[in-house]
């Protein structure tokens, strides 16, 4: 009799989370039934966000990706070229990604949320070249960006929904572009100055939500609109609307620019940008999580410290081999 010993299936969580939204959007595994399958859409659903992780050229990334695992861990039957990858971002519009989106936090339910906006840079200037423009003619030329709008969630710092536009819109077009295709109930939003607007709040009441936006100062003692004058005294929670300013500075901190040129690309590519943070974040959380529960687990209450590293070295984790756990001074690898 031959004992099979079971090891974990994922080398690292972000393939465990790309999996699961994967299998949760529905999607088949091949769009033909007689055509060539050397690549499966869980395949280019995987190395696109792969992709828009390293925040490198396709070139670069295609020629990098032979020295990782992840073609052993994707099954990958072939390396994928330049030019597939390529078409590959084309393959999906904006209505998909965005239902994939939903998909990476359909588990969660949100009590508090923060709406903001932010302006990406998406042409790219030789920063070198406006300053020799700027000293020869006297004058700063206006630097054109996208205008995108983000709906987070405080606690777990997921985003929701996001409007991408290619130029600088007012900040209550895009708010009512994502409450209308806000589905949660019985959640507070906050928002700052720009969107004081009646009939944002008349819309979120609406959908039977709360929303919270101080009231411009236009020196007057009773602003117009019910929702507006409940808002003048401030709300308690507001201090969490700084959480979505975060969430701003981490997207631009990770990927500057939009590389795309067109426009509809654009939105694309900032679509698979917020599903690749999202899928870190999840990944973050759960590690977070199973951090947590180990030191509940192996907290010595009689010391008020940690197990040493010595008492680990009969257990075993196969599911946490690629986790490393901090303990105080201790660092401890789980092996299998």
């Amino acid at each position: 009799m031959v004992q099979t010993t079971i090891t974990h299936q994922y080398e690292i969580e972000l393939h465990a989370q790309i999996l699961k939204v994967f299998h949760a959007s529905g999607m088949k595994l091949h769009d033909n039934k007689l055509g060539s399958k050397v690549y499966s859409n869980y395949q280019r659903v995987a190395l696109i966000i792969l992709f828009v992780r390293s925040r490198k050229a396709l070139r670069d990334f295609v020629a990098e990706l032979i020295e990782s695992k992840w073609p052993r861990w994707l099954g990958l039957q072939e390396l994928v070229s330049k030019s597939t990858l390529h078409r590959w971002l084309q393959k999906w519009n904006v209505s998909w990604l965005r239902t994939l989106l939903e998909k990476t936090v359909e588990k969660q339910q949100p009590s508090v949320m923060a709406i903001d906006a932010t302006g990406f840079d998406s042409w790219q200037r030789s920063r070198h070249y406006e300053r020799r423009v700027e000293q020869c003619s006297g004058r700063k030329e206006h630097m054109p960006y996208a205008k995108v709008d983000l709906l987070v969630d405080t606690k777990n710092k997921l985003i929701y929904d996001f409007v991408l536009r290619i130029k600088p819109r007012h900040d209550t077009l895009g708010a009512e572009t994502i409450f209308k295709r806000f589905k949660h109930k019985n959640v507070l939003i906050l928002a700052d100055k720009g969107y004081d607007s009646e009939p944002l709040h008349k819309l979120v009441a609406k959908s039977g939500n709360q929303f919270f936006a101080p009231v411009r100062d236009f020196k007057v003692k009773r602003p117009k609109g019910h929702y507006r004058r409940n808002c003048i005294e401030g709300h308690e929670q507001y201090f969490q609307r700084n959480i979505v300013e975060s969430i701003n500075f981490s997207l631009k901190s990770k990927w500057r620019t939009l590389r795309c040129k067109l426009h509809y690309m654009k939105k694309r590519e900032f679509a698979w940008k917020v599903i690749t943070y999202n899928l870190e974040k999840l990944t973050d959380n759960a590690k977070a999580l199973i951090k947590l529960l180990l030191e509940l687990i192996f907290w010595d209450s009689a010391t008020n410290s940690f197990i040493s590293s010595a008492g680990f070295s009969s257990i075993k984790f196969p599911s946490l081999s690629y986790v490393p756990l901090y303990f105080g001074k201790n660092t401890l690898y789980p092996s299998l």
